[in-house]
């Protein structure tokens, strides 16, 4: 302990870019590494297994799901009221717990072991939370967010790599092959973790530009929702239909490449490395806007404008104007540009705005809660409803709708939030012109 104390003031003394620099690959490299323990089971098909009449891959994806889904719901509450102690050892004991249930999934036999993906899922859940209260209410928070976002892109097709290359490479079960893939991120998660914790915190200048970040009661998360409530109905409409698509794309994307009739196993990790940069790219220069408004108008245009790009991609695509290449690197660059500023900078930048004490945690895992809820909907009702349909055709029919609703909710929720900080600043100029009367 005192050790660390010694480095976290040294590095309180280091230049503030390079701090930033630090945090964000920290952030980075802890949440890529919590992907080996979330998604390098989605690597298997677990082919010519069913129960109930439902692929057994797809009662895999449901228990993970419902678990992670239920922890969001849990997590508005926990990372609403955490205060930041402890936070690194609670990132570690949760990803241990899922490792443990990996090595459950691997050693009890299918099915019973659907319920170790239900434990796996739900610990995991509370990460992203954990991770980004070391970055919110900085000036530096889209920077650094925007390189932890990218591992939303990047880890999974990196851990789905690891995961086919120990299939085939070196003939690895398909259900040992999860736990081995956590057991090469190890050391690397505490690595990072470790390195989080040598953070220092938010600077007065910070607190000044972004707004404290704090704690919230129960009222206070009620008070929220009611002064914004408009805004969040919109935002969650597109926010639910964005999570649906992509874990449908990351939970199936062996299966929608193979209906594409791509078996390259290298092709996840090359596409999504190529999405990483660019999204990396749109995010980080955000960074250099200062004014909260405008900056958090720039978010609502890029999520526009990657429903758009969703839409007109499958529309050259089902023309055959484009191949199936292009159009999943152009439709996943579409989903990602929506979605990951959600998980970034957009709730960062939106209580900056309108300056309201808070935290992002809260009305980040709101919103998340309720995506994962519609996302393992949406699987049992596609299992039951159109169970012959591939997950090819299935992604395509379904990102028309996002590209549809979501740029019409998106243009809404704009105009929404231009209208109500332009009202705020009108009633603060007024009280302030009659109270120096």
């Amino acid at each position: 302990m005192g050790l660390a104390r010694i480095l976290k003031a040294k590095i309180a003394n280091w230049p503030y870019a390079l701090t930033a620099v630090i945090s964000a690959l920290a952030a980075f490299g802890a949440y890529s590494s919590m992907y080996a323990f979330r998604k390098a089971f989605a690597a298997g098909t677990y082919s010519g297994q069913q129960y109930l009449h439902i692929d057994y891959k797809v009662w895999l994806v449901i228990f993970q799901i419902v678990g992670y889904t239920l922890s969001k719901f849990y997590g508005i509450r926990f990372i609403a009221e955490l205060k930041g102690k402890r936070r690194g050892a609670t990132i570690l004991l949760l990803v241990g717990i899922s490792w443990l249930a990996l090595l459950g999934f691997a050693l009890v036999p299918a099915p019973y072991n659907m319920v170790f993906l239900f434990v796996n899922g739900f610990p995991l859940g509370l990460i992203w939370g954990l991770v980004f209260g070391y970055l919110e209410g900085r000036r530096s928070t889209e920077f650094m967010a925007a390189v932890l976002s990218i591992s939303l892109i990047f880890g999974s097709g990196f851990v789905k790599t690891v995961g086919q290359t120990l299939l085939h490479s070196y003939h690895v079960n398909e259900y040992m092959m999860p736990f081995l893939t956590g057991a090469l991120f190890v050391i690397p998660i505490i690595f990072f973790v470790l390195l989080l914790e040598l953070m220092p915190p938010p600077t007065e200048k910070d607190q000044l530009m972004r707004t404290e970040r704090k704690p919230m009661t129960a009222s206070e998360r009620k008070q929220f929702i009611s002064r914004f409530l408009p805004g969040i109905i919109l935002t969650l409409v597109i926010y639910v239909l964005l999570t649906v698509m992509r874990d449908i794309r990351d939970n199936f994307e062996v299966e929608i490449w193979n209906s594409l009739g791509i078996t390259d196993k290298n092709i996840y990790a090359k596409i999504d490395s190529r999405i990483s940069i660019i999204v990396l790219v749109a995010m980080s220069l955000l960074f250099l806007i200062k004014r909260n408004l405008r900056a958090f108008s720039i978010i609502h245009l890029l999520i526009i404008g990657g429903c758009i790009l969703i839409g007109v991609s499958t529309l050259l695509f089902s023309l055959h104007l484009i191949g199936p290449v292009a159009w999943m690197t152009m439709a996943g660059l579409g989903l990602y540009l929506g979605y990951v500023p959600y998980n970034a900078i957009f709730f960062e930048r939106m209580i900056a705005t309108f300056h309201y004490k808070s935290n992002v945690g809260f009305v980040m895992y709101l919103a998340d809660s309720l995506g994962y809820l519609a996302s393992v909907s949406v699987l049992i009702v596609k299992e039951f409803g159109k169970p012959a349909i591939s997950w090819g055709n299935f992604f395509k029919e379904g990102v028309i709708l996002v590209a549809v609703i979501g740029s019409i909710c998106g243009v809404l929720s704009l105009i929404y939030f231009f209208q109500s900080a332009r009202k705020g600043n009108t009633a603060a100029a007024t009280s302030l012109k009659f109270s120096t009367i």
